[in-house]
């Protein structure tokens, strides 16, 4: 077995996504949904544990995410997040998988468990939780506003520019912000950064 993911094109959705993958293809498959600022190189770590435990894990670069291509319908909204899970489950050649969902794959991951649970084995989500109180605590609470202010700004006509600026800096002081002490590699950032620098990628973001 490789001890690196290996990747591979992978078509889905009318798209063609790029995913990391390891593991034995015949194994129950895990397919890992990252969210942002992250890609499928966040999960470099668990997948050679799970690789190890007996799956097959399956990270995409997710729509909107180079070296996936840009939407040809232009849709990032978090359904289509969803049917992209769907679609990848099937077009890796599965009726159903394990599904871990990081941050905005979370909300991609409750999407497709709700839309097909049959399809969905096991459901493992991290940094949002299951239900509307996420949504409840954009009105009500202001911790939840301060931490998600990102999701109004991306709304604005200054953010391509902003988060570009100095070589995506933006994204080194998120990951700052969100994650205090980690002491990321020149890599981990430059592995990112390559995904955000894509024609169409900051666009869609």
């Amino acid at each position: 077995m490789p001890s690196q993911p290996t990747h591979r094109v992978v078509r889905a959705s009318n798209m063609n996504f790029t995913v990391l993958e390891m593991g034995d293809s015949k194994s129950p498959l895990v397919l890992c949904l990252h969210g942002f600022p992250d890609t499928a190189h966040s999960f470099r770590h668990q997948m050679p544990a799970l690789a190890a435990a007996g799956y097959h894990c399956v990270a995409p670069f997710m729509r909107g995410y180079s070296p996936t291509e840009p939407a040809p319908d232009g849709r990032y909204e978090s359904a289509a997040l969803s049917e992209d899970a769907l679609a990848l489950i099937t077009a890796l050649g599965y009726k159903d998988a394990i599904v871990f969902g990081h941050d905005w794959g979370a909300v991609a991951a409750y999407g497709a468990a709700a839309a097909s649970p049959e399809r969905v084995t096991k459901l493992v989500t991290a940094a949002v939780g299951y239900g509307s109180g996420f949504f409840e605590a954009l009105v009500t609470n202001y911790a939840q506003q301060r931490r998600s202010w990102y999701m109004f700004f991306f709304q604005t006509k200054i953010a391509e520019a902003a988060v570009s600026l100095n070589d995506f800096a933006f994204l080194e002081k998120m990951w700052a912000d969100w994650s205090p002490g980690w002491k990321w590699t020149p890599e981990d950032m430059e592995a990112l950064k390559r995904s955000f620098r894509a024609k169409g990628t900051l666009e869609a973001a």
